[in-house]
């Protein structure tokens, strides 16, 4: 099996609703999200690839228009707009996009990732 993956960058803010109210991710706040990309097949393209990189760009697009510089529940449209959630969402999008989309990662901070892997 053959595996690429592409990395993209944004910022953006949400607030998860229903937490305790001393739990720090109960208040409003950002970070600088790292997205990853994953895409898998058995076989190679004519040119050797699974897909060009190049091909991807749409989901910059995507990101940049769409979740950069927002906020997550407005976007996301509820209150649970953890990692997990987003990685999903972003799953979603690619999905009919690439077909040989496997998963999405999403880090939140230097130390943690969310992964959606169907």
């Amino acid at each position: 099996m053959y595996r690429i993956s592409k990395e993209f960058h944004f910022s953006a803010s949400h607030q998860l609703i229903g937490l305790p109210e001393d739990h720090q991710c109960a208040r409003l706040h950002g970070h600088n999200y790292i997205v990853v990309v994953e895409l898998t097949a058995e076989t190679l393209n004519s040119h050797g690839f699974i897909r060009d990189y190049q091909d991807l760009t749409a989901l910059k697009h995507y990101i940049d228009q769409n979740l950069d510089h927002r906020h997550l529940n407005e976007v996301l449209g509820h209150d649970q707009t953890t990692a997990e959630r987003l990685a999903k969402h972003l799953y979603d999008w690619c999905a009919p996009h690439w077909p040989e989309v496997s998963a999405v990662k999403i880090s939140e901070t230097p130390k943690t990732w969310a992964e959606y892997r169907p």
